[in-house]
C-alpha cells in the first residue's frame, strides 16, 4: 500500500486523545504559567542488566523513565514513517510521537520495531495527552502497534515483539510491571486505546496488571 493511501487512512483513525506535543507542561494562573521541569537526560548510562533482541532499541544518552504505555493505531496498517507525516501535517506535531512502532506487514514486515526519532536522542513523548502535568509524556515510553485491537488482537509476531521490548524497556530503566498501561488506562485519558480486545488479552494472560 502506498504511504498516500496509509497517510489517508491514517487521518480518519488513531487515538481519541490527543497528546500535547512541544509545549511544556503548565497550569494557568491568572494568565500566567507555571513551567514544570522537564527529567534530565544523562551522558552515561547507568550499566545495562539487559542486552537488547535489537542493537538499534539501544539510545543515545539516558533518561530516567517511570512508565511505558502502550497503543494501538486504530489503522489496518501503517508504519512509523506515515505516522510521522500524519503528525507533522495533520496534527503540527514537531515529529513522530510515539518512541516505537511495532508493524504488522500492511506497511511493514510483521512484527518489526521501528525505533522513532524521539527515542534516538531520549526525547519526552507525545502520546498521552490530558494527564496531570503531562506526566505520561514527560516520564513515558511509547509503543505502538499498526491495526485496530478493539475486536481482535494483534499478530504473533507483533505479540512476541511487544513481549520482548517490554522485557529489556522494564529491566533497562526499571520500571516495574505496575507502570506498564494501556493508553486507557492513564489518568485523564479518554480513549479506549489499545483496544478492548487486546487490552484484555494482555491482563487475562498475566503480560501486564489487570
Amino acid at each position: 500500500m502506498q504511504a498516500a493511501a496509509l497517510l489517508a487512512m491514517v487521518a480518519c483513525r488513531g487515538c481519541t486523545s490527543q497528546p500535547s506535543v512541544g509545549l511544556p507542561p503548565h497550569v494557568p494562573s491568572g494568565g500566567d504559567y507555571i513551567i514544570l521541569p522537564r527529567p534530565a537526560v544523562f551522558d552515561s548510562p547507568p550499566p545495562a542488566r539487559i542486552e537488547p533482541a535489537d542493537a538499534k532499541w539501544l539510545a543515545q544518552g539516558y533518561r530516567p523513565w517511570r512508565y511505558i504505555v502502550v497503543h494501538h493505531s486504530a489503522t489496518a496498517g501503517g508504519n512509523a514513517q506515515v505516522f510521522d507525516e500524519f503528525h507533522r501535517l495533520k496534527r503540527g506535531w514537531d515529529e513522530l510521537g510515539y518512541h516505537f512502532v511495532i508493524t504488522n506487514g500492511n506497511g511493514g514486515p510483521d512484527g518489526l520495531v521501528e525505533v522513532g526519532s524521539r527515542w534516538n536522542v531520549q526525547k519526552w513523548g507525545a502520546h498521552t495527552g490530558g494527564t496531570p502535568d503531562n506526566e505520561y509524556n514527560e516520564y513515558g515510553i511509547g509503543i505502538c502497534l499498526v491495526g485496530d485491537f478493539t475486536d481482535s488482537l494483534p499478530s504473533q509476531a507483533q505479540m512476541e515483539s511487544l513481549r520482548r521490548l517490554l522485557e529489556y524497556l522494564s529491566a533497562r530503566y526499571g520500571i516495574p510491571a505496575r507502570n506498564i498501561i494501556g493508553h486507557r488506562d492513564a489518568p485523564g485519558a479518554k480513549t479506549q486505546c489499545p483496544g478492548e480486545a487486546f487490552w484484555r488479552h494482555m491482563q487475562a494472560n498475566s503480560l501486564v496488571p489487570s
